[in-house]
C-alpha cells in the first residue's frame, strides 16, 4: 500500500498496533487499562468508546502493557495479515500473563465473533471476547473473569450506536477527531466480513452527532471526520417520526456548527452518493473537497461478482458528477487486484479506470479470501499469487504517477492548511493538511501554532507530500 497520509476509514499502516493513552492525572489505586488497536478508523474510534466506558469504573489507560491489569486488543478481520498480527501479539501478551496470572487479556472488535471459540477454547489465548455492539457490557464481563470464568458477548444489535457516550480522545492531537455516525453495514459485498462482524446498519441520532461536534469545537478541535461504513446511506428518523435527517442534511448541520470547524467524511459508496451531497459540499467552504469513493474494480463483471451493485458506467457517472459539481475535488479509492476469475482484460479495465479518474490517493491490495464471506463460499480464489502481486505492482506504479501528478498541480499555489503539529522529521517544521487531504510540511514561525489555519505557499512536492512556507 502506498502511504499517502490521508485520513479516512481505511487502514492507516502508521497506526496499526497503536497503544491508546488518555492524558489524565494518575491515581495510585487506579486499575490500568492497555488498549491496542488494529484496522480502520472505526476501530480506533471504538477504542475511545471502550476507554470512556471503563474510565467510569475507575480504569486509567497506560502505554506500557507490563503495567496493565487489563489488556484489550481491538481487532480487524478485513485482511488475513491483520489477523496474523493480532495472533502474534496475543502470544506476546500470553508471556506477560504467565508472569502475572491476574492479568486479564481480551479481544474486542471484528475478530471477536468469528474466532471466539478458537480464542477461548482451542488456543486459550484470552479471557474475554467482546463484539463491537457489546462494549457497554465490559465492566460486567471483567467482573466475570475476576470471579474465575471466561466471558464472551458478541451479540450484534440493531439499535446500539453509543450515541449517549462521549468518547475520550485517546492519543489525540487536540485538533482532529472522529465522530461515528453509523454502525454496521447493509452492503453484502462478497469479499467483505463487515456485515457479519458489525451487524446491520443503523444511524446515530443526528442531534447527538451535532452536539458532539459542538463540544469538540469548544474544546479546541478544528476538524472532524464523520465515520461510517457507508456514510451516504445515513438516515435517522426521530422516535415520534416528525424529523428525518439524511446524510446531505447532516453534513450541512455539522458545517453550520462553526465555519472554522473543518468537515471530512468517510466512506462513500458509489451506489448511494447523491448529487444533493455533492451540492452540499460545494456550498460550504468548511466541508473539504475530498471524497473517498472505493471502486474495487474497473470491470462490470467483476463488480457484479463482488456484489458492489453498480457498473463501470455508473461509477464513471458519479465521477463525472463530482468533477462537474465540485471542480478540483480530490478523489481517492480502494482497489482489489486479482479477485476471483479476474482476467487480464478485466485487470486492464481497472487500469483504464485509474487513467480516467486519476485518483489523488489510493489504497491497493491483492484479494485475500475471508472465511464466511459469500466469495469464500461461492467463488474459487483461482488467481495465482504471483499474478496477483504483478497486477498489484502495475496498479501501484500507476497510482504513484497519478499521486505525484496531482500533488504537482498544487506547486506554485497557496493552500489553506490546518496545522496539526510538528513534522515527524524535524520539530522546526509544522505539518498539516489542505482541503484535499494531502500532507504539507513547512517551517514553523513565531505567532502561528498547531490548531490554527495558515496560508502555505507550495514550493515543491514529493510523491506523497507538499513542501512550502507560510505566507500572509
Amino acid at each position: 500500500m502506498i502511504d499517502l497520509q490521508v485520513q479516512d476509514k481505511t487502514h492507516d499502516e502508521a497506526r496499526q498496533g497503536e497503544a491508546l493513552i488518555l492524558d489524565t492525572p494518575v491515581k495510585a489505586d487506579a486499575r490500568k487499562l492497555y488498549i491496542e488497536s488494529y484496522g480502520c478508523a472505526m476501530n480506533f474510534a471504538d477504542s475511545e468508546i471502550v476507554a470512556s466506558i471503563l474510565s467510569e469504573t475507575g480504569f486509567e489507560t497506560t502505554g506500557d502493557y507490563h503495567q496493565a491489569d487489563v489488556i484489550f486488543i481491538n481487532t480487524c478481520s478485513i485482511r488475513e495479515n491483520a489477523e496474523t498480527r493480532v495472533r502474534n501479539r496475543l502470544s506476546q501478551f500470553g508471556v506477560e500473563k504467565r508472569r502475572n496470572p491476574k492479568l486479564i487479556v481480551g479481544v474486542l472488535g471484528c475478530m471477536a465473533e468469528r474466532l471466539k471459540s478458537k480464542f477461548l477454547e482451542e488456543e486459550r489465548l484470552v479471557d474475554v471476547v467482546v463484539g463491537p455492539d457489546a462494549y457497554r457490557d465490559l465492566p460486567n464481563l471483567i467482573e466475570q473473569v475476576e470471579s474465575g470464568h471466561k466471558a464472551v458477548n458478541v451479540l450484534l444489535s440493531r439499535e446500539e450506536t453509543y450515541a449517549d457516550i462521549s468518547p475520550v480522545r485517546l492519543n489525540s492531537n487536540g485538533i482532529t477527531a472522529f465522530i461515528s455516525i453509523t454502525r454496521g453495514c447493509n452492503n453484502m459485498c462478497s469479499f467483505c466480513v463487515v456485515p457479519f462482524t458489525r451487524g446491520r446498519e443503523r444511524s446515530r441520532d443526528a442531534h447527538s452527532i451535532i452536539e458532539e461536534a459542538k463540544s469538540l469545537f469548544e474544546a479546541g478541535y478544528r476538524e472532524v471526520t464523520l465515520l461510517g461504513q457507508n456514510v451516504d446511506s445515513y438516515t435517522w428518523t426521530s422516535e415520534d417520526g416528525t424529523e428525518t435527517v439524511n446524510f446531505a442534511q447532516l453534513l450541512e448541520q455539522t458545517a453550520l456548527v462553526n465555519p472554522d470547524l473543518r468537515i471530512r467524511f468517510s466512506t462513500s459508496h458509489p451506489k448511494d452518493i447523491t448529487d444533493e451531497v455533492l451540492h452540499t459540499i460545494a456550498r460550504y467552504d468548511n466541508i473539504c473537497n475530498y471524497i473517498h469513493l472505493p471502486v474495487q474494480s474497473g470491470n462490470t463483471r467483476i463488480l457484479e461478482l463482488m456484489n458492489r451493485t453498480y457498473t463501470r458506467e455508473w461509477y464513471i457517472n458519479r465521477i463525472d458528477a463530482i468533477r462537474n459539481i465540485i471542480p478540483g475535488c480530490a478523489i481517492s479509492t480502494d482497489i482489489i487486484a486479482g479477485f476471483c476469475t479476474e482476467t487480464e482484460e478485466e485487470h486492464e479495465e481497472t487500469l483504464s479506470m485509474m487513467d480516467y479518474v486519476q485518483y489523488d490517493f489510493a489504497y491497493n491490495f491483492t484479494y485475500s479470501e475471508r472465511p464466511g464471506t459469500l466469495a469464500a463460499r461461492k467463488l474459487e480464489d483461482d488467481i495465482p499469487e504471483d499474478v496477483k502481486k504483478r497486477r498489484l505492482a502495475e496498479i501501484l506504479a500507476k497510482q504513484q504517477a497519478h499521486s505525484l501528478m496531482r500533488l504537482q498541480e498544487w506547486v506554485g499555489k497557496t493552500v489553506r492548511v490546518l496545522i496539526e503539529g510538528t513534522s515527524k522529521k524535524s520539530d522546526k517544521d509544522y505539518c498539516g493538511r489542505g482541503d484535499s487531504g494531502a500532507m504539507a510540511i513547512f517551517p514553523a514561525i513565531d505567532g502561528v501554532k498547531p490548531g490554527q489555519y495558515a496560508n502555505v505557499y507550495i514550493e515543491r512536492c514529493t510523491s506523497a507530500t507538499l513542501i512550502g512556507r507560510i505566507v500572509a
